[in-house]
């Protein structure tokens, strides 16, 4: 038996086939076929970007019951308020980040602490520091410095200058003419270095995912999903690109999520526009 750690490593190593030709292929494809035009996807889409962003952070809700809240405000029974509040929370963050993306609103400070406190609307916690208090749910930067597992990120002090050269970069970036493979690096990249720095007590994760979603939408790209079951591969991603400081390690495993959910966006609908025979719709009583 293979253990946990070997499984996810030959998954990353499994990816790096996936060049960037064969993506623009699946965007293309994807794009040509009109997807992202049928009515109502963009609601479909982003219940499940908000269900697998939520369940990668501790929420217990399907992706049904995710529908269920958001399209008619009915909260799953047996299940935390916390993760409801915490699902409705994101759901308003995206559609911020969409409209702010649509209306091609820059990058800056102000917009990535705007979506984080937007995230935790009504679960940020308020945190009392030696610089007094700090509200979560204003999108507020950390004054103390915070661990997750065996990861150390950057000293609060520094939290600042680093979020500064990230804005930097990136606005810096996306007034260059960038190639669709340059513009999903971006997008990947942004999300990594964000999560990275770690500038918020709660809702990094969210936040970096939904930064990674503005690119995308800005550039009217297919947003990006982590499927809440690449959880263990996700965060191993996370450590095996801190660790050999090497930034494809992540991309690749990016590269493979986007992938995969192009693929299955594209089947999904080529099956309900061309039914295989014998496997269309039909009455049953």
């Amino acid at each position: 038996m293979l253990k946990e750690k070997e499984k996810i490593w030959l998954y990353l190593m499994k990816v790096e086939h996936i060049g960037f030709r064969e993506m623009e292929n699946l965007i293309k494809k994807y794009l040509d076929l009109g997807i992202d035009k049928v009515i109502d996807h963009d609601r479909f889409n982003s219940i499940s970007i908000v269900h697998h962003s939520t369940a990668l952070e501790g929420s217990t809700l399907t992706e049904v019951e995710t529908g269920v809240l958001i399209n008619e405000g009915l909260t799953p029974k047996g299940k935390p308020l916390y993760h409801s509040l915490m699902v409705e929370d994101h759901y308003r963050a995206l559609g911020f980040v969409i409209d702010a993306a649509d209306k091609n609103r820059p990058v800056s400070i102000e917009l990535i602490k705007e979506i984080a406190g937007r995230v935790l609307k009504r679960t940020g916690a308020v945190y009392q520091t030696v610089f007094g208090e700090i509200d979560a749910s204003k999108g507020e930067f950390r004054k103390g410095n915070v661990t997750a597992g065996r990861t150390y990120f950057p000293n609060y002090d520094k939290v600042e200058s680093l979020m500064d050269e990230l804005v930097h970069t990136v606005l810096s970036k996306m007034k260059t003419d960038l190639t669709v493979q340059e513009k999903l690096n971006l997008s990947f990249d942004a999300h990594f270095n964000l999560v990275s720095i770690h500038p918020f007590y709660d809702g990094n994760g969210r936040t970096s995912r939904l930064l990674m979603n503005f690119i995308q939408r800005f550039y009217k790209l297919p947003l990006a999903i982590i499927h809440s079951g690449s959880k263990s591969e996700y965060i191993q991603a996370l450590i095996d690109t801190r660790e050999k400081d090497d930034i494809n390690v992540f991309r690749n495993f990016m590269k493979s999520e986007y992938a995969r959910q192009l693929e299955n966006e594209i089947e999904k609908y080529k099956s309900a526009i061309e039914p295989k025979k014998g496997r269309g719709f039909h009455f049953m009583f």
